[in-house]
């Protein structure tokens, strides 16, 4: 028999979960699917579209595996149009005249970007921002205006919600300024409360947003070329801009069901029972157009309750009885690097409901509990700045709360959280409707052991990923449970460890990303996979990290070696070993910083930070500081930073050894050494601790004998003492102890784990690493000698490798067809003798100064 022909009009996010769902669980292969969407992509990640401006391709934005659309009984219409539905003869007709029939249809249209009738909303240089095409046109527009005005780009959102804060970040990745202008009295106000919002409001304005509440805009008004010029607001105000984004919200795309005479809500949205049907049998919708009576029949704009609708959907075209209860609401944001969270009921209307309150202005963190009169049962959540325990207090929603509720938003370490287990019961991914439960069944009954085919059998964390930390954890008890083995998988495409990773790569000489991932891995690699793997390479071989195929392995900072700023510029860091310099040395830095207009600041790593170096300055300012007998500081790597050091027996009258002397063949032993996470030294030239070893990750206190030395020490966060590894040892013994210390380290540790959290998770604790690089227990301490032995003969400095290279210093410029033009969006103003970047206001007021 033909299969029945199921039709979905719309190629979104929800038309996909429903064409892949329906794939994946028809296995006799009942229904062909026929997917009509508008515009030219394939079906792509609309959440992300602000990755487009950081250098994400269309394709690289689109959903799930390109196989789908191979599928035989899939089809994908791409670039067509439904514009009529003939009920009777069950039939859909295109733009183009083509008649498509079906024996099932599904509406998944999705939601139109709407703007309020604001005169002037049509000019040249107003947008809006929803689909790729969008932000495609916004980005040539922007560049467009910077090439045209030499000078920044004035921007402006009107919009202060979900939308808005993406499309201020999309302006400031494209080097405009950014003005949020929102008609409520705070950010994101369906989402936080006034102090929320407020703590919000704090946060995006140090990151360089202007942000305006209480405000509306009354028009949009042309320059004297009829392109977009200014606002005007509802209070007189008036503001210049060069481009204008309107991001004031969504409505449901219903014309084609309310054309077919499909009932539609009050406010919009095609009208569905609890089995996402219409009131026609074979007719389907699902997503944004739709309106079900669990949502009070108003169109819910959110992906979780989307894929429901499409799950719920395929399960009852398959002979089901599932059913759908209405939207998930809880949410979970990245708005401009900014973490913004709220669940269940965030604003505290349940009768007799408690908040209980976390706020830190300083951090800008804000923690806010909604609990019953009698704070024993969760009821609901909101964090703004600090999201961290989202995941995991989300599913507890409804639950007894155990301890302190207090101890679940203070800072980690303030107070004592008790074990947590979820029922099974709780929601773990909203996204995809995936319960505790479904997890643990998928581990213990599924045969699940490992975190790709967990996601894989239930869908958990395919979507946005904010539950993937909670979903690792229960795997990991249930297997634990078991008796088996935790998995700790890198990630999707590598089943090793780190550790074992280093290993395979180090026993097999592979040499290149292609070669592990076609020898160890699966799939194309990712953001996790790629820059652990160029670690890697660098820590075995010692090898440039721009060389051969690995500068697309690295990170921003790495690719570039230098530490990118707020305002898109550069910091250089030259090292400065042990914190001694010459007078000559410092005199180069000097001439440097005021040759190239450089903001001069001295780290508490005892070296000099030079803030503002334009992309293609930084090859004539490193070939300076070549020439002068200088080398990279690594302060933008994995690697070794700094050794501090006090001056020890040199000059102080209370030194007992050299600690300068002793700082600088530290740092000129391990500088360049990449490693999981940065690490740090420090020498203390007696028990005063002037130096603060005990707070670096490898720590060397001077003793009337000789030296103690200490490991696992970090500031930060979460700051930890160094403990004390070996006393009274003379140098050759510090430099014998620390190789084999940092190489067991860097051999063993999870990606982006410090030495602190490795030390106390390696198994037996500190007593076994001492066994291991003391004792020899493992018998592996010629091998680390002689690892750290090849990374010390074969040290090259980065920098001087890529002046001496014409190839590598051809990235090193900000414009691809104009290699020398500065970017004309920098601004800067003085203070206290120096520049500084401007803010919105400065640059306003137009006092700034050249570049």
């Amino acid at each position: 028999m033909s299969p029945e022909k199921v039709v979905v009009v719309g190629a979104g996010m929800v038309a996909h979960r429903f064409t892949q769902s329906l794939r994946s669980k028809d296995v006799d292969g009942r229904f062909s699917v026929d997917v009509i969407g508008e515009e030219t992509y394939a079906p792509y990640d609309r959440v992300a579209l602000t990755s487009f401006f950081a250098g994400k391709s269309a394709q690289d934005l689109e959903l799930g595996e390109p196989e789908l659309w191979d599928d035989p009984l899939v089809t994908l219409h791409r670039d067509s149009r439904a514009v009529s539905i003939d009920r009777a003869a069950r039939s859909v007709t295109l733009a183009d005249g083509r008649e498509i029939g079906y024996d099932h249809l599904v509406l998944s249209t999705g939601s139109y970007a709407w703007a309020p009738p604001v005169p002037g909303a049509d000019l040249p240089g107003v947008f809006m921002y929803r689909t790729l095409d969008d932000v495609a046109r916004l980005r040539e527009w922007v560049e467009s205006r910077r090439a045209f005005f030499n000078r920044p780009v004035r921007g402006a959102v009107i919009g202060g919600g979900l939308l808005g804060l993406e499309a201020a970040g999309a302006l400031q990745e494209l080097g405009a300024t950014s003005t949020v202008i929102e008609f409520a009295d705070r950010l994101m106000a369906l989402q936080v409360d006034e102090s929320g919002g407020e703590a919000l409001k704090r946060l995006i304005e140090r990151l360089g947003v202007t942000v305006k509440c209480g405000i509306a805009t009354s028009e949009v008004r042309p320059d004297r070329d009829g392109n977009a010029g200014s606002l005007k607001f509802s209070d007189g105000g008036e503001q210049l801009v060069d481009v204008v984004v309107f991001a004031t919200g969504i409505r449901p795309r219903d014309e084609l069901g309310r054309e077919a005479g499909l009932s539609i809500g009050q406010r919009g949205g095609i009208i569905v029972d609890d089995t996402c049907l219409t009131e026609d049998p074979h007719i389907s919708a699902i997503g944004e157009c739709a309106a079900a009576p669990a949502d009070g029949l108003l169109s819910v704009g959110l992906i979780a309750p989307g894929n429901t609708m499409a799950d719920v959907t395929v399960d009852r075209l398959l002979g089901g009885e599932a059913a759908y209860g209405g939207a998930d609401t809880a949410t979970k944001l990245k708005l401009l690097g900014v973490d913004v969270a709220s669940f269940g009921d965030a604003f505290a209307t349940a009768e007799g409901a408690l908040e209980v309150v976390y706020s830190n202005p300083l951090n800008g963190a804000y923690k806010k509990l909604v609990l019953t009169d009698d704070a024993s049962t969760l009821l609901g959540g909101m964090f703004v700045g600090d999201a961290s325990d989202y995941a995991t207090l989300r599913p507890m929603v409804g639950s007894e709360l155990p301890g302190d509720p207090s101890s679940w938003i203070l800072p980690e370490g303030a107070a004592q959280r008790p074990d947590l287990e979820l029922p099974d019961t709780a929601s773990v991914c909203s996204c995809n409707n995936v319960t505790a439960g479904t997890i643990r069944d998928a581990v213990n009954e599924g045969g699940c052991h490992d975190l790709g085919s967990v996601k894989a059998e239930t869908k958990a964390g395919t979507a946005c990923g904010s539950c993937l930390p909670l979903v690792k954890k229960i795997m990991n008890a249930e297997l634990a449970k078991s008796g088996i083995e935790v998995s700790n998988a890198l990630c999707e495409h590598f089943e090793m460890s780190r550790a074992q990773l280093f290993s395979a790569i180090q026993v097999s000489g592979l040499t290149t990303f292609s070669e592990i991932i076609d020898r160890f891995g699966t799939g194309h690699g990712c953001d996790i996979c790629k820059p652990t793997i160029g670690s890697v390479l660098a820590s075995i071989y010692n090898q440039h990290v721009l060389a051969d195929d690995r500068a697309a392995l690295q990170d921003t900072n790495d690719r570039v070696m230098a530490n990118m700023q707020k305002d898109g510029t550069y910091s250089v860091v030259p090292r400065i070993p042990g914190g001694e310099i010459t007078p000559d040395k410092l005199m180069v830095i000097a001439q440097v910083a005021e040759d190239f207009g450089l903001y001069t600041k001295i780290t508490g790593g005892q070296r000099i930070d030079l803030f503002g170096a334009r992309l293609e300055q930084l090859p004539a300012i490193w070939q300076r500081l070549v020439d002068a007998g200088m080398e990279s500081g690594h302060a933008y790597g994995k690697s070794l930073r700094t050794a501090k050091s006090c001056v020890g027996s040199t000059w102080c009258r209370f030194g007992v050894q050299d600690s300068v002397s002793m700082a600088i063949a530290l740092e000129l032993r391990y500088r360049g050494l990449r490693s999981p996470h940065k690490f740090k030294l420090g020498v203390s030239g007696c028990a005063r601790e002037c130096a603060e070893a005990r707070g670096k990750d490898v720590g060397v206190i001077a003793t009337e004998k000789g030296w103690n030395v200490y490991v696992g020490g970090n500031g930060g966060f979460t700051p930890v003492h160094a403990q004390l590894l070996v006393e009274d040892v003379d140098d050759e013994t510090v430099f014998q102890v620390i190789d084999r210390y940092l190489m067991l380290y860097i051999r063993t540790a999870d990606r982006l784990q410090r030495t602190a959290p490795w030390q106390a998770e390696y198994e037996g604790g500190l007593e076994a690493i001492r066994s291991v690089i003391v004792d020899d227990s493992l018998g592996i301490c010629a091998d680390l000698d002689a690892h750290m032995a090849h990374h010390i003969d074969s040290y090259e400095d980065e920098w001087a490798a890529v002046l001496s290279d014409p190839e590598r210093l051809k990235q090193f410029s900000s414009f691809v067809n104009a290699p020398d033009l500065a970017d004309p969006s920098l601004a800067y103003v003085e203070q206290r003798g120096q520049r500084r970047p401007a803010t919105d206001a400065e640059r306003a007021d137009g006092t700034l100064l050249t570049h």
